[in-house]
Formats: structure tokens, C-alpha cells, sequence
């Protein structure tokens, strides 16, 4: 559960990033659900790497789709 998780909230940050390119916000549509399953997965698995990493990108995916209303 802990690599699981780990990785989960890795493909969610990295995809986070490309996320806040312009014309690219949608993405976060997918990352955020994404970084929520490999949060529970961390959780589940005790990884504090993990809860950090999907917490991340959890936040900061959810201010960008603030930013730009979730299209652009």
C-alpha cells in the first residue's frame, strides 16, 4: 500500500505541473481524484511520504482549477 500510494500521488503531482500550463487545467480534473486514492492508500499503508505528496497535489490542484474555472 505504501509504494501503491507513494506512486499514485507522484503521477498526481507530475501531472499537477502539466496541469498548470495554460489549456492544460482539465487535467487536474483526473489528478485530484487520482492524489485522493493514493491518499487513502498512504493513509492505509502509513506512508507519511505518501500524505504529503498526495496532499500536495490535492491542494494545489484545486487552486488551479479555482484559477481558471477548470478549462483553461
Amino acid at each position: 500500500m505504501k509504494v501503491i500510494g507513494r506512486l499514485f500521488g507522484i503521477l498526481a503531482l507530475i501531472g499537477m505541473f502539466l496541469g498548470m500550463f495554460p489549456f492544460l487545467g482539465w487535467l487536474n480534473w483526473f489528478n485530484i481524484p487520482l492524489a485522493i486514492i493514493g491518499l487513502l492508500l498512504s493513509i492505509v499503508g502509513k506512508s507519511r511520504g505518501g500524505i504529503i505528496i498526495c496532499t500536495i497535489a490535492i491542494f494545489f490542484g484545486l487552486f488551479r482549477l479555482l484559477l481558471g474555472g477548470g478549462i483553461f
